[in-house]
Parts: C-alpha cells; sequence; structure tokens
C-alpha cells in the first residue's frame, strides 16, 4: 500500500511548465462531467511531536503572554501548513497537570511558570481550532504516569503528588504515579477520555514513559530499583491492561479518534539480530509494544528511531523489524533534532530525507514518519525544513484511512468548475459526515493531489488551466468518497 504516493520530484516544474505555456488569452474555459478515474490521493501521515515539557517546542517559555503564546502556536502550524505536515502531537498531559481545561488536574506550570495558574484561555482548544482550520490533525499527547520530572518542583494543592501521595513513587529526580496502583491506571484513563469527550480531537496519543528510565551501572545492572516491590513481569501486565482497556474505551467513545503511542525504538536488545541497546524497553520500562501491536491495541504505533541508517541500531533494520510485527501502521519517530547535534555529531540534514524517503518504501503498510520535534523544523537546522520542502512534502497528503474501523464510504460531491485568467475555480457541495475535502489536478497527463482542504471549504481556484480536476469527501476515518471527475472541453 506505499504505492499510495506520487513521484514527488517532478510536481513543482511540471505544474510551473503548465502554468507558463498556457496561453494567457484562455478567459473562459469550461469543464464538463468525466469518467475518467483518477489514481489513489497521496496518502501520508506526516507529523511532529510538540513537546510542553520544559518548555522544548511550545512555549516557549512559561513567561510569554497570553497573545504571545497564541501568536507563537499561529506561527507553527502556519509552518506545518506550508510544509505540508497534517499532524501535529501536542501535549496536554507532561506531569500529572494540564494545557487544558480540567476539572481532574491542575494547569501545567509550563504555561505560567505556577502550577494551577490559568493562562487565560483553553490552549488545547484554541490549537485544535487553529490546526483544523489549516487542515492539520490534532493528536492531544499524554504521560500516562509521570508525577513530576524533578521531585523539587513546586506543586499545587490539587496535584497528585498532593492529593494521593500513597500513590506516588520516588525514583532518580523523578516522582512517579504507581502504575501497580489501580487508582493510578484509573486517574489516567479519565484524564485521557475527558479529553476525548469534551474536545474535538483526532488521536490520543501516549509515549515511552510506562516506567521511568532505569538508573544502570556501567555493568548493566540496577544502581537502584523502583520501590514498587513488584517484577518486570507483573509490571508488564499492568502497563498492557492500561493499554488495552484505554484503547477499547477510546474506541466506545469516539471510535474515529485514532489511538498512537510511541515506545523505545528497541523491543529488546539483540531484536533484531545485531541490534545494541542500553536499555531493555521490555524488562525495564514494562513496554511489551511488540504485543500492543500485534494485537491490535492501538490505530498506529511510533518507535523512536532515532538513529542513522547505517550502524549497530540502523534506522532501516528496526523499521523493516517493526512493520514485519503487525498489520497496523507503523509510523516511525525520527530524529530531526539530532542534526548537527551534540547527541550525534555530524549529522546532515541529508540524513533526515533519505529516513524519510525510506519510511515509503521500506515493509508493508500505509506511508508516515513523525518529527522529533517541531523546534528543529523552526529553526531550520541544517537546512531541513527547505529541503523537506523542495524534496519530501511537495504535494499535500491525507492522513491514511482506517479500515479497520469502519468499511463505509461517504457520498460523493458534486462539483462545477469555471476557468479564466484568474485559474480554474472549483466548486463543490457540501457532503454529510466530511471531514475534509481532496482536491486533485491533472495538468497534462500527470494527476496531482493539490490540495486536502477542511469541511468548512467549499471552493478553491488551481493554478493555471488544469485538463481535469477531481474531489473527493473523506470522513473523519479518513476514507474517502469516489471522486468526482470534470475535464476540460
Amino acid at each position: 500500500m506505499l504505492l499510495h504516493l506520487i513521484p514527488h520530484s517532478r510536481i513543482p516544474w511540471l505544474i510551473i511548465a503548465v502554468i507558463c505555456l498556457w496561453p494567457t488569452t484562455a478567459i473562459c474555459q469550461s469543464y464538463a462531467p468525466s469518467r475518467e478515474n483518477p489514481p489513489v490521493v497521496t496518502r501520508e501521515f506526516r507529523g511532529a511531536w510538540v513537546a510542553s515539557v520544559f518548555n522544548i517546542d511550545w512555549p516557549s517559555s512559561n513567561k510569554l503572554s497570553r497573545s504571545a503564546q497564541q501568536n507563537e502556536l499561529r506561527s507553527m502550524l502556519d509552518q506545518m501548513a506550508r510544509l505540508k505536515l497534517n499532524a501535529i502531537i501536542f501535549q496536554v498531559r507532561p506531569n500529572g497537570d494540564a494545557l487544558y481545561k480540567s476539572g481532574i488536574e491542575p494547569w501545567s506550570p509550563w504555561l505560567t511558570g505556577t502550577m494551577g495558574r490559568s493562562p487565560g484561555y483553553d490552549p488545547l482548544a484554541f490549537c485544535i481550532a487553529e490546526a483544523h482550520a489549516r487542515g492539520i490533525e490534532v493528536h492531544a499527547w499524554f504521560n500516562p504516569f509521570r508525577a513530576l520530572p524533578n521531585a523539587s518542583m513546586p506543586t499545587s494543592r490539587d496535584h497528585v503528588c498532593r492529593t494521593h501521595p500513597s500513590h506516588i513513587c520516588d525514583f532518580k529526580t523523578y516522582r512517579w504515579m504507581n502504575p501497580a496502583s489501580s487508582f493510578t491506571r484509573q486517574r489516567a484513563l479519565s484524564v485521557i477520555l475527558d479529553v476525548t469527550r469534551r474536545y474535538d480531537i483526532d488521536g490520543i496519543h501516549i509515549d515511552d514513559y510506562f516506567y521511568p528510565y532505569p538508573d544502570l551501572a556501567k555493568n548493566g545492572k540496577h544502581k537502584q530499583h523502583f520501590p514498587d516491590g513488584k517484577t518486570p513481569s507483573q509490571r508488564r501486565s499492568y502497563v498492557d491492561s492500561f493499554v488495552k482497556d484505554m484503547y477499547h474505551s477510546i474506541k466506545k467513545t469516539k471510535p474515529w479518534v485514532r489511538v498512537g503511542i510511541s515506545p523505545f525504538g528497541i523491543w529488546r536488545p539483540g531484536v533484531p539480530s545485531g541490534t545494541t541497546a542500553g536499555v531493555d524497553a521490555y524488562e525495564h520500562l514494562a513496554a511489551d509494544s511488540r504485543k500492543w501491536l500485534q494485537k491490535g491495541w492501538c490505530d498506529y504505533l511510533s518507535p523512536q528511531l532515532y538513529w542513522r541508517i547505517q550502524g549497530q541500531q540502523s534506522y532501516t533494520r528496526l523499521l523493516s523489524w517493526w512493520r514485519d510485527q503487525g498489520s497496523r501502521p507503523v509510523w516511525p519517530g525520527i530524529a530531526t533534532a539530532r542534526i548537527k547535534s551534540t547527541e550525534d555529531p555530524g549529522r546532515p540534514a541529508s540524513e533526515i530525507i533519505n529516513q524519510v524517503s525510506l519510511s515509503r518504501t521500506t515493509g508493508n503498510n500505509y506511508a508516515g514518519h513523525v518529527h522529533w520535534s517541531m523546534k528543529s523544523l523552526r529553526q531550520n537546522r541544517g537546512g531541513i525544513a527547505n529541503l523537506l520542502e523542495k524534496k519530501s512534502y511537495t504535494s499535500d497528503a491525507l492522513v491514511p484511512p482506517m479500515p479497520w474501523m469502519s468499511k463505509s464510504q461517504p457520498l460523493s460531491p458534486s462539483l462545477k468548475v469555471s476557468g479564466s485568467r484568474k485559474g480554474a475555480k472549483a466548486q463543490w457541495s457540501s457532503v454529510r459526515g466530511a471531514y475534509k475535502y481532496a482536491i486533485q489536478a491533472r495538468y497534462g497527463k500527470n494527476w496531482f493531489t493539490v490540495k486536502v482542504l477542511p469541511a468548512s471549504s467549499k471552493s478553491m481556484t488551481l493554478a493555471g488551466s488544469p485538463e481535469a480536476i477531481a474531489v473527493s469527501a473523506v470522513d473523519r476515518y479518513g476514507t474517502t468518497s469516489a471522486p468526482t471527475v470534470v475535464a476540460r472541453q
């Protein structure tokens, strides 16, 4: 199914050539219904994580005013739209707190510098409105069990560390909600379902911190153990039950909301053969993420494949292995932030371009990937944003569908097109249940996915004089209608 991608390198030059060669005297071109069958709309998940913890991505400081925060997020979403990304993975619960109006947990200190202090607006609601207006999905990102990243961080009276101290464990610098406690698992589930019910999100996303990363000596032995008195097998059982319950509960609430999980990139050291890792996510983090993929307890998995293509932790070898483990999509996390970094000195932007390309051709299932993180794209590290725009993201793309959740197909819109010197203006009817519209055009012999627009859009003007135009309705599951096609007479 990776054949859903159109060759990107030819698109800009073909469109420019057609526009430049078309006579300027063509004032009024007529279009009529056509039985032409365009290729499938380009499909690819193009996401970026936006972390609030430690003000990594947004807001850039906990001292910004409301308007400065909003302007910063608008600017970020504008860049995502220019790059033709289609999903923001927006951190809304970094440490037992909330970047939205919650009746369960306090306002996040990463917003205002003080836990419990309102920023004067609802950041998640604002993000959803602004992102959806640009045709970008919002996946609300939760850390399920971390209470505090640093035990010395001041807390509000209603933070879980103060209201339920018996369920908190201290480990290294962290304060952690004990996953072995049914209270902890139910609280995380209640928080996630509260957001699912009240907000028009497109996805729920959880990261790799089920248990904290271990404190290991050079010989691989633990310096200290997480103080819950449980075995690794027992811990995996607790985490498994949480992941399973979370998936099924979200689907009962809003079946179209995608559930994504981002585990550590290596399931176990030595798997696949030749792979090395200092951390055993299966043993140390209680993350049997291969099981979740095989059982269908997620709609996509984004293992953090932050290594280079060549090496013992080979991006390509790992991606191929992950995509062989189940039938659901694996959209790898790629470390755009490591371009010219101290973590990976000398990493060029071309490494990321090549990883994006490999994410489209390695293994089976629909294509996709997620950038860690949006900050590196904002900084244009090594020219990466320019390269992605020029080489990798030259046409819009729809987020892939979820055929395991819905077999129905939306109705096709009606379509009228009129041509003039300003271009071809396409107007289509509203389709009940449509969430987006996908617009395709044929210039010469080649079809392109021109634009993916929100359901509020009912028209657009296409540059030049395309020979044919197609519009498809897209529902919340990502399923497209049969295209309505018109051709120039």
